[in-house]
């Protein structure tokens, strides 16, 4: 289906929540049920750029990461499984609850070359506090000049890519607006959060 984000890394549990949608069947829209499935490492080799009325992509290669990680569920809130350890060094960071989150600057971490992450300036224009399960609790527009170079602002394969603002992890990017590339929706970090409550139970 293509290539998507891990989100989240939950250390006392060993974790993780990715995507913030759904992985469905192209052809009927429907939630693909899973049966099996796992984490793989991926390196980005190229990107196809966003446009209007073109929806551009990442596209790489799947690599060994050496961290063998199980995928559990495949929900309308993203992909949840666990991991066997850390996929980083960094240190932990809060979850901000929905209520925390503000109109305004905030960044993305994405790979978009290579496998390294990096951080990329985004405004949040709108904040969607109804519950819903399409993963479009936020209007976000990305305003870093890299990104928008290199990718026309948010394209395929960075659905997941986690949303920090004030040192929070406050969601996730799920889609992009198919008549504008700069912008697009994404979900509350809480909402996933959640979810893999309920995965684990």
């Amino acid at each position: 289906a293509g290539i998507g984000t891990l989100t989240f890394y939950e250390p006392s549990t060993g974790s993780f929540g990715g995507l913030g949608h759904p992985v469905c069947d192209v052809d009927t829209g429907e939630i693909v049920p899973l049966s099996s499935g796992e984490v793989c490492g991926v390196c980005i080799n190229d990107v196809v750029r966003g446009s209007a009325g073109s929806p551009g992509e990442l596209v790489g290669a799947f690599i060994p990461s050496g961290n063998t990680g199980v995928l559990l569920s495949n929900t309308p809130s993203g992909l949840f499984g666990t991991l066997s350890q850390s996929p980083t060094d960094a240190a932990a960071i809060p979850m901000a609850m929905r209520q925390e989150v503000a109109v305004g600057k905030a960044y993305i971490l994405s790979t978009i070359d290579g496998t390294t992450a990096e951080m990329y300036e985004i405004s949040i224009e709108k904040i969607i506090l109804r519950d819903n399960d399409e993963g479009k609790n936020m209007v976000i527009r990305v305003t870093d000049e890299r990104l928008l170079e290199k990718t026309g602002g948010i394209v395929q394969g960075m659905s997941g890519s986690p949303i920090i603002q004030d040192g929070k992890l406050v969601g996730a990017v799920t889609h992009v607006f198919v008549n504008d590339s700069t912008k697009g929706y994404a979900i509350f970090c809480e909402n996933m959060y959640k979810e893999m409550l309920k995965v684990a139970e």
